[in-house]
């Protein structure tokens, strides 16, 4: 069961603006990101299930963020269908990402009581997915469909909540970007992880380049 009802995860993308993506085999690695982005101030963290052992970290992951980061709202990223989102919800995801459409998981995250961001591509899908019960929208991939795409959508659906995800950087520039057109949030990878600060486990590096990012969105949404 999650340990944050649906309005305050909402509400904490919502305000904070920015949602770290990170996978890994390697738990220790995993638990030093999540470490590193909740000293910078981040409180919802995407932990995607891309690897041979996403589900078993991700376990570990919720049981240590309960115990020693109490106000980090962890979800699960990269879930396709109903059945592993079942699987996820019962070690207590709290949100539930998607790069895809699919209003099987909706049912399930609906019952469950916990956010659904599905990922869609055009004005269709984002129609689609809002009535099948989705609060937030992933528009991914970013880089391919452009703030442009953001701005035009935010027109004739104004109250629309919107996470880009992909061709986001952490940067003035690119957030700038992206928040100037009617992004409310955004989700960054590999970018707030560089391999070589990876590789070297420099985790105060990540805490810094995490928390620049999350100085810049606060500005931006002033």
């Amino acid at each position: 069961m999650a340990n944050f009802d649906k309005n305050t995860t909402l509400t904490q993308v919502s305000a904070t603006g920015l949602v770290p993506l990170f996978t890994h085999n390697d738990l220790d690695l995993c638990l030093g990101v999540l470490r590193a982005s909740y000293e910078a101030g981040v409180r919802v963290f995407e932990f995607t299930n891309r690897t041979e052992n996403s589900f078993k970290n991700f376990a570990e992951l919720i049981k240590i963020a309960e115990d020693e980061m109490p106000e980090m709202i962890l979800g699960i990223g990269t879930i396709y269908d109903a059945a592993t989102a079942d699987k996820f919800i019962e070690v207590g995801t709290n949100f539930i990402v998607a790069p895809v459409m699919n209003p099987e998981v909706g049912k399930v995250c609906q019952s469950a009581g916990i956010p659904w961001m599905p990922g869609v591509m055009t004005v269709t899908e984002i129609y689609n997915a809002r009535v099948a019960g989705a609060e937030f929208i992933k528009i991914f991939p970013g880089e391919v469909l452009g703030a442009s795409f953001v701005k035009a959508i935010k027109a004739p659906m104004p109250d629309v909540q919107i996470m880009v995800t992909g061709g986001v950087s952490p940067t003035l520039e690119s957030l700038k970007m992206w928040f100037d057109a009617g992004t409310t949030a955004v989700g960054i990878g590999s970018q707030l992880v560089p391999k070589d600060v990876l590789a070297s486990k420099d985790f105060s590096k990540v805490t810094e380049i995490v928390g620049n990012a999350l100085a810049i969105i606060q500005d931006l949404k002033k």
